[in-house]
This record gives structure tokens, C-alpha cells and sequence, in this order.
């Protein structure tokens, strides 16, 4: 896993068990559980959704 911080390129992030991937596979996270790892997906791709939003109407 790298250190680095996702790009907007990364998004949507997917849960795949315990794991949080890009929607190109790559791993980005792991979590204590499949249902932390959906929760923290569903919440990275909610702000993603908004910050791209924000781009749009500025």
C-alpha cells in the first residue's frame, strides 16, 4: 500500500472485504472490518461527490 494521498482519479473507492481499493483494483486501505471498510467507502466517495460539486458551482 502507498503512502500517498488520493487523486481524484482514484474515486469511486470500493469495499472488497476489509480492504478500500480504487475502482482500478489498487489498494489504498485496509479497515478492522468488511462493514468499517463499506462505511469508510460510502464516506470517501460522499465527499468526493461534494467536493466535485463545490468545483462545479464556485
Amino acid at each position: 500500500m502507498s503512502k500517498e494521498k488520493l487523486k481524484p482519479e482514484d474515486f469511486p473507492i470500493e469495499a472488497d472485504k476489509d480492504k478500500l481499493k480504487t475502482h482500478k483494483g489498487e489498494t489504498v486501505a485496509e479497515a478492522q472490518s468488511e462493514k468499517i471498510a463499506d462505511e469508510i467507502a460510502d464516506r470517501l466517495n460522499e465527499q468526493a461527490h461534494k467536493e466535485e460539486q463545490d468545483r462545479w458551482s464556485a
